[in-house]
């Protein structure tokens, strides 16, 4: 092995084309070699900018900070977040994020805290600050190399830094801006009520009631408008969605998103999930399914201790989301379809022409943004009693018609 003093070396090392890194036992091999020499993490601060252009490429490649974060939790490890967000500031501060980046990308930094500080020596700092022995930052470093270097193309959602202007266009505050936040917070505060229920019933009941309110909020935004072109409203959004049972949290997401009107398409092996649709309704969606999680979470830990003589399987906690799933998801199209009803009744027929208009921009929107994708439904077998466990937790409200107002 050539000395690792050498500069050219080690940056050879860490573009890492042949991936090699990214395999967790070759990272702690390199890294033990790298401590029983004494080489520092980052000597003369070329490890930092080696990640700060890997960073770069990423960007390009469709990644967004919200997606580094959640890939390095994944697949590197949980100590390489602080890191990563370090990184993600700093670059942050050297690309001048804070008055040129899009909004979606600059509410992904303020959601990480990488918009307050930035240091030109991330990695030493990092070091210093974790207390860590060279041979334990030298293996995060590495992994973190090897993600970065690896990563799979997405496709482009949100310009990357490469094409920011001098400046962000200045946020036009609208009326219609302000009625869709009042909006959101009656949602929000419905699921916040759902959430923090001791009865199923009532939980359920709520969550059924913000549907209602989410379609209403929807149809109105779209009768609202009715000069603008239907393609101007149709937005992207990202989801990630965490271990464990990854795919049968993805049908509960499936489930919210088709109850509004919202495409889904995601990465297999990534948990990632993109959102396509309506701007509301993506803010709706997302709320709607960070709700679910928490309820569902509640609703299994409730099953698993109805199971008598034998703790809970894999096989039954999966089974149980995909019936919770399926069954959430027949009853927001029931409560999406008493909204319209009732809307249709209040305002007439010529609903059904806007809500089509709107339905038909974002399938073009899919289409353009994803011109590969292709459906498909898991044909795996589940277990029967964790299936029908979770459809009954989903079931137990009483969701009888009624009318939900804006006003």
């Amino acid at each position: 092995m050539p000395p690792v003093t050498d500069d050219a070396w080690l940056a050879e090392l860490l573009h890492d084309r042949g991936g090699l890194l990214a395999d967790a036992g070759v990272a702690q091999e390199v890294a033990a070699t790298l401590a029983a020499r004494r080489v520092p993490p980052d000597p003369g601060g070329l490890v930092t900018r080696m990640l700060l252009e890997a960073l770069d490429e990423v960007w390009e490649r469709g990644w967004q900070p919200a997606d580094l974060a959640h890939a390095a939790r994944k697949d590197a490890t949980a100590a390489s977040v602080p890191l990563v967000v370090a990184l993600i500031a700093e670059h942050a501060r050297r690309s001048g994020a804070a008055r040129r980046a899009p909004q979606a990308w600059l509410d992904q930094l303020q959601d990480l805290d990488a918009l307050a500080h930035g240091d030109a020596e991330v990695v030493a700092t990092w070091t210093r600050t974790g207390r860590r022995p060279p041979i334990e930052s030298w293996r995060i470093v590495l992994l973190l190399a090897g993600l970065l270097r690896t990563a799979a193309r997405l496709e482009v959602l949100v310009p990357p830094p490469s094409r920011w202007g001098a400046a962000r266009p200045a946020p036009s505050g609208t009326a219609a801006q302000a009625e869709d936040d009042r909006a959101l917070r009656r949602i929000r505060g419905l699921l916040a009520k759902a959430e923090s229920s001791e009865f199923a019933e009532e939980a359920e009941t709520l969550t059924a009631k913000a549907q209602e309110l989410m379609t209403r909020y929807a149809v109105d935004a779209a009768l609202l408008s009715p000069g603008r072109p239907a393609g101007a409203a149709v937005g992207t959004r990202r989801v990630h969605v965490a271990e464990p049972y990854v795919r049968a949290k993805m049908q509960l997401l499936a489930a919210v998103s088709e109850a509004n009107d919202v495409r889904l398409v995601w990465y297999q092996g990534l948990g990632i999930a993109n959102l396509v649709g309506g701007g509301a309704d993506l803010d709706a969606v997302e709320l709607l399914f960070t709700s679910l999680l928490l309820q569902v979470a509640q609703g299994l830990a409730g099953a698993e201790g109805a199971v008598v003589g034998r703790p809970a399987s894999r096989a039954f906690r999966r089974a149980f989301l995909l019936g919770y799933a399926h069954r959430i998801g027949e009853r927001l199209q029931a409560a999406r379809q008493r909204a319209t009803a009732d809307v249709v009744a209040e305002r007439g027929p010529d609903l059904r022409p806007v809500l089509r208009s709107r339905r038909e921009a974002v399938e073009k929107a899919v289409a353009e943004l994803f011109p590969k994708v292709r459906s498909g439904r898991s044909r795996s077998s589940v277990d029967a009693g964790g299936w029908y466990a979770g459809r009954s937790a989903a079931e137990r409200a009483d969701v009888a018609p009624r009318r939900t107002h804006l006003g």
